[in-house]
């Protein structure tokens, strides 16, 4: 867990601004949801990996409670006890702190602040294809100059394993191992659950299928399922998804993996994850799932979803030089050249920031010369020095500190000055 220094904290909330206009773009509304929240809730369909890292402990009420280590399990709960009549289909977008114990490494924290957006009441592709480009948007928003997205279908693995009749939990546990990239101990399992030798060809072939050419990818992922009637049905849908985002002239960076799986159990269909070239960890990553309204009582609602990792996309900004976009935003310095005039420094301060001006007051009781070092130092734009002699004239002398320059003004020009309207 960490702490944010100024900049660091500008960083964040650039990213965390950009999340917000994305989500207003997109016509998706802000929820905020607890950080804590009931241990089972939480644990429902998060998969084995998360549920051994959430921060789980019991309050004074002896209740079970948890931290949430993700957004989706608070949402449903949402949609599923008060947003159940409301009209589909529902867009929500949220923001946060997150945590999960982890073992610390670069873009892998205990705690992490993620923009989390939900399209909910929707069984169409084009659905999914609009978390895809949502997430795109997202990210050449915040300035990256390179994304690319890792996209799968979970439905394609999951509808061998269901027509070979293994178990859900067995099946859990090899998506667990498949996410991991644990491909032979994940065939080792499939083999354990007493498979047909057709259905070990058949994953160990696509476990090896990959490739940015996105049509004879899913050519060959329908040739290889032939027989497995509901996963040719996942790989037509996928093809679906992808047509629409490519057709869409989105620019998009997609490579599609046959054997890609995500940890979490709730996912049963597309899922997908966006990374920069910089960075080993997945910037966000989501995908559709249908079944998890319905476990918190809800009524079947089918979902799809996507996270965003603020704290990730500002390391790969970092990695990739990403100059933030900076409104044109003036910053100033109000300098008394003796104690008398303090009162003189106030109140051109309110005035200032009357006129929404960022405005920084002499507090340290320096002279004149070393407030003016300190506020060059900082990159402050402007210095108003409040002198005896000026303030008799109704005026000040204002210095621009970039330009080394510096003039007497009456101080009711100082806004447009500033402002660069005089």
């Amino acid at each position: 867990m960490r702490d944010f220094l100024p900049e660091e904290a500008k960083f964040m909330k650039y990213i965390e601004g950009k999340a917000r206009r994305t989500a207003q773009l997109y016509g998706y509304g802000e929820i905020i949801t607890p950080v804590l929240e009931s241990y089972e809730l939480l644990a429902t369909k998060a998969g084995e990996e998360i549920r051994v890292r959430m921060y789980a402990f019991k309050d004074l009420g002896g209740r079970k409670v948890a931290l949430r280590p993700e957004f989706t399990a608070s949402i449903a709960r949402l949609v599923a006890n008060v947003l159940r009549n409301e009209p589909k289909p529902l867009r929500m977008f949220c923001v946060g702190s997150l945590y999960r114990y982890d073992e610390p490494q670069q873009g892998r924290f205990r705690e992490f602040w993620q923009s989390n957006y939900e399209l909910m009441g929707s069984i169409k592709p084009e659905a999914d294809t609009e978390i895809i480009m949502l997430t795109n948007s997202l990210m050449k928003a915040a300035g990256l100059k390179k994304s690319v997205f890792k996209v799968g279908h979970v439905g394609v693995l999951r509808e061998i394993l269901s027509q070979e009749k293994v178990e859900d939990e067995v099946q859990n546990g090899i998506m667990q191992l498949m996410d991991k990239k644990h491909y032979d101990d994940a065939l080792r399992l499939v083999e354990k659950a007493a498979v047909s030798e057709k259905c070990l060809k058949t994953l160990r072939r696509l476990v090896k299928v990959r490739g940015g050419n996105v049509s004879e990818v899913l050519d060959k992922m329908e040739g290889y399922v032939e027989g497995y009637e509901r996963a040719v049905d996942a790989v037509r849908n996928l093809r679906e998804i992808l047509e629409f985002v490519l057709d869409s002239e989105e620019e998009i960076d997609v490579t599609v993996e046959a054997g890609f799986a995500r940890g979490l159990e709730y996912y049963t269909g597309m899922i997908f994850e966006v990374y920069a070239p910089e960075v080993s960890t997945a910037l966000g990553g989501g995908g559709r799932y249908d079944k998890l309204i319905e476990l918190f009582g809800g009524e079947p609602t089918p979902a799809v979803g996507v996270a965003h990792g603020i704290d990730r996309i500002m390391l790969a900004m970092q990695k990739q030089n990403t100059t933030l976009e900076r409104e044109e935003e003036k910053t100033v310095a109000v300098i008394p050249t003796k104690e008398e005039l303090k009162e003189e420094e106030l109140k051109i301060s309110r005035m200032l920031r009357s006129a929404d001006i960022s405005v920084e007051v002499e507090v340290m009781g320096r002279k004149v010369g070393k407030a003016l070092e300190d506020a060059d130092r900082r990159k402050i734009d402007y210095a108003i020095i409040v002198g005896e002699r000026e303030m008799k004239e109704g005026a000040v002398v204002i210095r621009n500190l970039k330009r080394r320059e510096q003039k007497i003004v009456k101080i009711e020009n100082l806004i447009k000055i500033i402002k660069g309207q005089a």
